[in-house]
């Protein structure tokens, strides 16, 4: 075994699959065998592996300027580019963006922003941020807090209370509602459930609200389409603002610019990272609305410094990596393309609907899931998630990497790229896994026909 502390691994299980080379949207282990990427890396690899013209861009970068800081009033060109050209794409009105380096610390540096900004503005006590059950936004102590899976917060004893993190109801329907309850009915409910959240703990002590307009790793939770709406228009009447985690959604993901367009709202703040680059080099980026960065700006001047930045904000091999990723995307109308692949993916994946071991089939774009459930009929959970796991073995199997998240939902979320023969190719595959896992739980007794 390697020296190596695995992240989100069962440390008792770790050295199982050794990648060494990727191409497309293949990769390839070190015994020659292929694999599909059915999950992007870690939802992240856009534009798959072996990418000539963001190898050059970033050899580029190497060559002329392979590193510079933004402290102390220095700059680069690169970095003013790539912000010039985030704030042209995104829907915040003369955003200001925050480079950091993953998608947690894009989250983190977010609350001490929030935080910043409601001090120096008069607001001491607006601190709190209300985050889903069931939400993922990241893993170091801030934005760990904030993620609201019991896995990511055992034994680490996080500061959650000291932090101000609210609880929210998550808003998937399958899991969610009441019987006899319609998708509006659940809406309805989940506001109620929020307004009284907000009266409670009182309005003037809130600062934000924090979502993935469809969540990831909680099991690619697809909120009714009413939802954000509604959050908004509630969040808009108690002053409180609405930040989108975008780390995933973000740039093409759903078949659109940004999840939020998806799913019918518009954020103050926003979280970007992973396919900003399609994970070639890492960076995030933080963006908030212009009046928070104006208020800012006299109390830093007071201080003598904004105190809060990181050695690789905006490292210019990252950013000519990421300015480079954002015009292929536009150039090649991959948003579009993923748009048109989304719904053959969609429309492949729901024939599995009637599946025994299919509880749901769930998605937008080129981001989906299949919930694996012991009682179709009841929707009923397997008690653990030894059967997702077993799935996740069968696809590797076959040739196929996916993802077992939230217990036994099977995650999708292929590179942007990938054509509809791969997608068949994809399907095929799992469809095979699928069967191997039935026989499986139907050999241990575990499912209710």
């Amino acid at each position: 075994m390697n020296s190596i502390i695995y992240p989100t691994t069962n440390l008792k299980h770790v050295e199982e699959l050794n990648i060494v080379r990727g191409e497309g949207i293949y990769v390839y282990d070190a015994d020659g065998r292929q694999y599909l990427e059915g999950l992007a890396g870690l939802w992240c690899a856009s534009l798959g592996y072996g990418n000539e013209e963001l190898i050059d861009a970033i050899n580029s970068q190497l060559k002329t300027l392979s590193y510079s800081h933004l402290f102390g009033g220095r700059t680069h060109q690169v970095v003013m580019d790539l912000a010039d050209k985030l704030t042209g794409m995104v829907p915040l009105e003369n955003g200001r963006v925050f480079f950091a380096n993953s998608g947690s610390e894009a989250n983190d540096s977010h609350m001490k922003m929030l935080r910043y900004y409601f001090n120096v503005t008069g607001e001491p006590q607006k601190k709190k941020i209300i985050a889903l059950e069931r939400s993922y936004h990241g893993v170091t102590m801030a934005s760990a807090a904030l993620t609201g899976l019991p896995a990511m917060h055992t034994h680490f004893s996080l500061p959650v209370e000291a932090l101000g993190i609210l609880r929210a109801d998550s808003p998937h329907y399958y899991r969610g509602r009441q019987e006899g309850e319609t998708e509006g009915q659940f809406t309805d409910r989940l506001i109620e459930n929020l307004e009284r959240l907000i009266l409670a703990e009182g309005p003037e002590t809130i600062a934000a609200f924090i979502a993935e307009p469809i969540g990831g790793a909680s099991g690619v939770i697809v909120p009714p389409k009413g939802y954000f709406p509604e959050v908004q228009n509630l969040l808009t009447k108690h002053d409180i603002l609405l930040w989108t985690d975008e780390v995933i959604c973000g740039f093409g993901r759903t078949g659109n610019d940004f999840g939020c367009t998806t799913m019918g709202f518009t954020p103050q703040l926003m979280s970007l990272a992973k396919q900003l680059s399609s994970a070639y080099i890492p960076i995030s980026a933080s963006i908030i609305p212009d009046f928070m960065y104006q208020a800012m700006v006299e109390p830093s001047a007071q201080v003598g410094v904004f105190g809060h930045g990181y050695t690789y904000s905006g490292h210019p091999v990252a950013c000519a990596a990421a300015l480079k990723t954002l015009q292929i995307y536009e150039r090649d109308n991959l948003f579009s393309h993923a748009a048109t692949m989304g719904d053959y993916l969609q429309t492949r994946l729901n024939t599995l609907a009637d599946h025994p071991l299919v509880g749901e089939v769930r998605g937008r774009g080129l981001i989906a899931a299949v919930e694996l459930v012991a009682d179709k009929r009841s929707g009923a959970s397997f008690d653990d998630g030894s059967v997702g796991a077993f799935a996740k073995q069968a696809c590797q199997n076959l040739g196929l990497l996916i993802r077992a998240v939230s217990g036994n939902s099977i995650a999708f979320c292929p590179p942007l790229i990938i054509d509809k023969a791969q997608i068949d190719e994809m399907l095929d595959k799992f469809k095979l896994a699928l069967q191997d896992t039935l026989d499986h739980v139907q050999s241990l007794g575990l499912i209710k026909n």
